[in-house]
């Protein structure tokens, strides 16, 4: 279940349909499917992407999307620390990042003009696409990191990401994951 907030607001969401609501308003693609299967850290990708084919090629197949693959981060990853201050850096793509959490969280934060930045926590079952050209950065976690999601794309290449350098991200390294008191 995701949360959505606005740290210099103080305001926190929890319903889904809030959540959605909100981000569509904004062009950010948001929405829940349902994640049955319980996949251990042995699951290989083929095994993750099979197990949602029902959901993923409808999707894809309307989106004109051509590849996916699965992106798994824990405490164990190789050179997280160093992965992660990639995704910590504001920055776009040249094409929509889409992803499907299939175990985990996640912190997706956006920086739009003429709003206030806000994050959207992503979990079990949600399902974000950041379109094309969204300043935006992403958060695994500095302690016991936890993602197991499926990327979609267009061309791999689109997912590179390019960065603004605006220093944006910067202001809200002191925030704390959202909680559901």
């Amino acid at each position: 279940m995701a949360i959505l907030s606005i740290p210099n607001k103080h305001v926190q969401l929890t319903d889904p349909q809030e959540i959605r609501s909100f981000m569509n308003q904004r062009g950010i693609f948001f929405d829940q499917w349902f994640c049955a299967t319980v996949f251990d850290d042995s699951a290989s990708s083929e095994e993750i992407l099979l197990a949602y084919h029902s959901d993923l090629d409808p999707f894809m197949k309307s989106g004109g999307y051509q590849t996916a693959d699965v992106i798994s981060i824990n405490s164990s990853t190789e050179n997280y620390a160093a992965i992660r201050a990639k995704f910590l850096a504001e920055h776009t793509h040249s094409e929509d990042e889409i992803r499907f959490f299939v175990d985990g969280q996640g912190l997706f934060w956006f920086h739009l003009e003429n709003e206030e930045v806000f994050n959207l926590l992503c979990e079990r079952g949600d399902l974000i696409s950041v379109p094309a050209g969204t300043k935006h950065w992403f958060d695994a976690g500095d302690l016991n990191p936890f993602v197991k999601a499926i990327r979609i794309f267009i061309d791999m290449s689109g997912w590179v990401p390019e960065y603004t350098n605006s220093g944006k991200e910067n202001e809200f390294l002191a925030f704390n994951l959202p909680n559901r008191g």
